[in-house]
């Protein structure tokens, strides 16, 4: 038997070599790291201790560290708190929407405020209505966020008092939808969701025959909530939503509050501001978030990146009292050297991945998969990852449309990564031999081809028994 599992040890590894001196992956790095996930002992090991860029596999850590700090019922929680009094529907004072964190706050949820307010019997606001996002600090991008992803909704500002379009939670954005109803030469129909005036949108766009095909183009201008479109949209075509990141998070969840408002006729004698409430303040509604558990889903399968800068601020304000990235990145690196791993050897910059100076070698990333099945909370962190080939959208994730029909379908539990020149997965295979992986590779041209690379080790190990 010994014999017997030397030999496939051996098949599997010549079969590895092979891949990875695949022509494919000249001029870039690929570094790869394979674990037993029983014993943790190393199996296969092609420059698994190179730094490289993990993208989002930096969220693998990220979570660990989240799942450590603040638990899996951690809950966020958004308050409308005042520093007056009711009286005969005027409340004499300010009302202040006091945002902690919480990325799963909807337009919805505010209507629900407006709602409850005007059932305690408010019909004037004889102050202002303010914004409190002083739970988090005011950096609102990582360092290294790319200026031209500042309006896409991968690249959103960061915030303690924000809302989402929808349920993917991506918090700090609008959906803007695209019709290709109308007469050629017109400009296309749209629509905005939440519905709300905080931002403009100026319609550059033209609906072109459907023989031609369309080329829509949509930015919002840098510093403001002018979104513009351009471009041609193909009659007849399917509608195209597109989420857009808006300038000032808080400002819009204010302005959707007010419009909320507004509906459920409670008047505002002041203006719209965002400043820190007042230490006594009275809290008037308390809405909770979904917990960590459950938001974990949305952050791992689909890669939510803003969801990974507010789990970074969150540990930071609850462990050290700052909502920082500094103060979060700290407590990361403390999560690290307690599970034995050496962060002074890593280059972390972020939550999400999204900053290419990242640096992470593929063996710490194994070590640490391996210490995780060790936790009490490592089922919730096991099923927050993809899982490959399955079609569901919140099972299979980013990896949904990967491996289907192959050894590795349902087999494989692994977060992806993805940016320029970056391509990254790692996880754990569920078989009878169990292993744990992670692959990095960079700097290559080919995104598609390097992802069949990619592929192609996944469907080694998936099909032997190291």
């Amino acid at each position: 038997m010994l014999i017997g599992e030397d030999v496939c040890a051996i098949l599997n590894q010549l079969s590895l070599h092979n891949v990875l001196h695949d022509k494919r992956l000249q001029g870039a790095i690929a570094g790869v790291s394979v674990r037993c996930a029983k014993s943790g002992e190393m199996l296969f090991n092609h420059f698994g201790n190179t730094r490289l860029t993990p993208a989002s596999n930096m969220k693998l850590i990220t979570a660990g560290a989240a799942l450590n700090t603040l638990g899996p019922d951690y809950r966020f929680t958004t308050e409308v708190c005042t520093d007056g009094k009711l009286n005969s529907g005027d409340l004499i004072g300010n009302l202040y929407l006091r945002g902690k964190g919480d990325p799963t706050l909807l337009a919805k949820d505010l209507e629900d405020f407006a709602l409850k307010l005007q059932s305690l019997g408010m019909k004037r606001i004889q102050g202002n209505l303010v914004g409190d996002e002083s739970w988090f600090d005011d950096q609102h991008l990582s360092e290294d966020m790319v200026w031209s992803d500042e309006h896409e909704y991968y690249g959103a500002q960061i915030s303690a008092l924000t809302i989402s379009p929808n349920t993917d939670y991506d918090a700090g954005t609008i959906m803007l939808t695209i019709s290709s109803e109308g007469e050629i030469g017109d400009s296309p129909e749209f629509s905005v969701s939440p519905k709300t005036h905080y931002v403009d949108v100026i319609n550059l766009a033209t609906v072109v025959s459907s023989k031609e095909e369309g080329e829509l183009g949509i930015k919002r201008n840098h510093g403001s909530n002018t979104i513009v479109l351009t471009g041609t949209v193909s009659q007849n075509a399917a509608p195209e939503t597109k989420w857009i990141a808006v300038w000032n998070p808080a400002s819009y969840a204010i302005e959707v509050f007010y419009e909320a408002l507004e509906r459920y006729g409670i008047s505002i004698s002041g203006h719209k501001k965002i400043a820190s409430a007042p230490e006594d303040v009275s809290t008037l509604l308390t809405r909770p978030s979904m917990p960590l558990s459950e938001l974990l889903i949305p952050f791992m399968k689909l890669s939510n990146n803003g969801h990974g800068e507010i789990f970074i601020k969150e540990m930071g304000r609850v462990r050290k009292g700052e909502g920082s990235f500094d103060a979060g990145l700290e407590v990361v690196k403390m999560f690290l050297k307690e599970e034995g791993l050496n962060p002074d050897n890593m280059c972390l910059r972020d939550g999400s991945g999204i900053s290419q100076m990242n640096l992470i070698q593929p063996d710490e990333i194994t070590n640490l998969l391996f210490k995780l099945q060790n936790k009490s909370w490592f089922l919730t962190f096991l099923n927050s990852l993809p899982v490959a080939g399955s079609p569901e959208r919140l099972v299979g994730g980013t990896l949904r449309d990967r491996f289907g029909g192959t050894t590795a379908e349902n087999i494989v539990f692994a977060k992806t990564g993805s940016l320029i020149g970056v391509t990254s997965l790692s996880g754990y295979i569920k078989k009878e031999e169990p292993l744990i992986f992670s692959i990095m590779i960079n700097h290559f041209l080919d995104e598609e081809e390097i992802e069949k690379v990619e592929d192609d080790i996944i469907l080694v190990l998936s099909e032997n028994a190291l």
